[in-house]
């Protein structure tokens, strides 16, 4: 693999740090004291991402969504700033399946979906489904042209203000997983807001389907289809595509959607890093800068040799999405599960470093240390990556779980 960005993506990155750094980091404090985004103010800063290309629409998706490493840069470097942003915008991807779908749902999104001002969500995990995504208990019941839809989903991203949800349910006839793109105005549901330790200002959130009837069209097997016959173009990564020859749907999605956890985790743990190099050439104690001290020197050598692993894991997972191949499972699996737990350790070197400073509310490195908190569990706890990477390890008959 070559671990140099093409110009194209350089150009892209220093793009978006600048607007970052102009536009989006000096809100970041008032807006984390208000909790979650409103529809509203996130619509808004959609609306400042897309000059930089970043969005759902079909002008921006060619560029930020079909390469995945644009995708994934931009995971990093919105999260060195403000990971809550990069879960808002990172998880309402599956507004890409909305040209695909029932005439009703274009209808009623498809304009809106041209500014970039249509919200999703990634509605999997349930009450009693977390880890084990085999066993939900939300179904579909197909009744003429359309799938009725019963069930609760909880810790959703973006639920609260979504305006379309791709939603995993068994189909009640043949017993198989299926996913639904469910647009809320025409099968509308209701929502409830969760409250969450880091990420506060990503609205988080359980949806309740009550006899949701969605068009069959909706489904996610039919939409593929549609796009695999020709006459649509679904407007994912070619190699996401591959993939559902080797693995089901939702795994193909979990394969970049962890890969861009993983580079989550490495730009919290960039920006603790950053933090701590600056404060340690600054802050002095027994008449010397404290970088000049062993014990600081070895954490900064631990947060670094975390934050570039990271990184790399991170990459590889990435390039082998962008082939198309299903090694990506386990590569993904690895990265998430490594970074994830790693920004918390930077996130803890960091805060040690900046002593009673990084308890501080005035400083940044609470908000990273709760923010980085948050990423061992969603798309998979840690320990449901390492299951994971056995099973890709040692073959199907060596299956931690069923």
């Amino acid at each position: 693999m070559d671990f140099e960005f093409s110009q194209e993506h350089r150009i892209f990155r220093s793009s978006l740090r600048d607007l970052l750094e102009k536009e989006i980091a000096p809100i970041v404090d008032e807006k984390e004291k208000r909790g979650g985004l409103t529809k509203e103010e996130a619509l808004d800063l959609y609306a400042k991402l897309r000059k930089v290309g970043i969005g759902y629409d079909p002008e921006s998706i060619e560029v930020y969504f079909e390469d995945p490493f644009y995708y994934g840069i931009a995971s990093e470097e919105i999260s060195r700033v403000w990971a809550s942003l990069n879960v808002v915008i990172g998880m309402s991807f599956p507004v890409v399946f909305v040209n695909l779908a029932s005439d009703e749902t274009k209808d009623a999104l498809g304009k809106r979906l041209e500014k970039n001002q249509v919200i999703g969500c990634l509605a999997v995990t349930e009450p009693e489904a977390g880890s084990d995504t085999s066993t939900l208990k939300t179904t579909a019941e197909l009744d003429g042209d359309e799938y009725v839809l019963n069930g609760t989903k909880t810790w959703i991203s973006n639920a609260p203000i979504a305006d379309v949800a791709l939603v995993a349910a068994r189909n009640k006839e043949t017993g198989a997983q299926e996913m639904f793109l469910v647009d809320r105005i025409n099968s509308p549901f209701e929502t409830s807001e969760l409250h969450k330790i880091g990420w506060r200002c990503a609205p988080t959130g359980e949806i309740y389907f009550k006899n949701c009837r969605v068009p069959k069209e909706n489904a996610l097997s039919a939409m593929v289809a549609k796009s695999l016959s020709g006459e649509a173009k679904i407007p994912i990564p070619e190699g996401v595509t591959k993939l559902y020859g080797y693995m089901s749907p939702l795994s193909a999605i979990f394969c970049m959607a962890r890969a861009g956890m993983a580079l989550m985790a490495t730009g919290i743990s960039q920006g603790c890093l950053d933090a701590s190099v600056s404060y340690a050439k600054q802050r002095k104690q027994f008449g010397r800068p404290i970088g000049r001290f062993q014990l600081i020197q070895d954490m900064l050598y631990k947060m670094l040799s975390i934050t570039e692993s990271s990184r790399l894991l991170a990459y590889k997972a990435l390039d082998l999405v962008t082939k198309g191949d299903p090694k990506a499972r386990l590569m993904s699996s690895l990265a998430k599960g490594y970074a994830c737990e790693g920004c918390v350790k930077v996130a803890y070197y960091a805060i040690q470093i900046h002593g009673a400073l990084g308890l501080s509310e005035e400083y940044p490195l609470e908000r990273y240390f709760r923010d980085a908190r948050m990423m061992t569990i969603p798309d998979g706890t840690t320990e449901i990556q390492k299951l994971i990477v056995g099973r890709e390890l040692l073959g199907k008959g060596f299956s931690a779980y069923v």
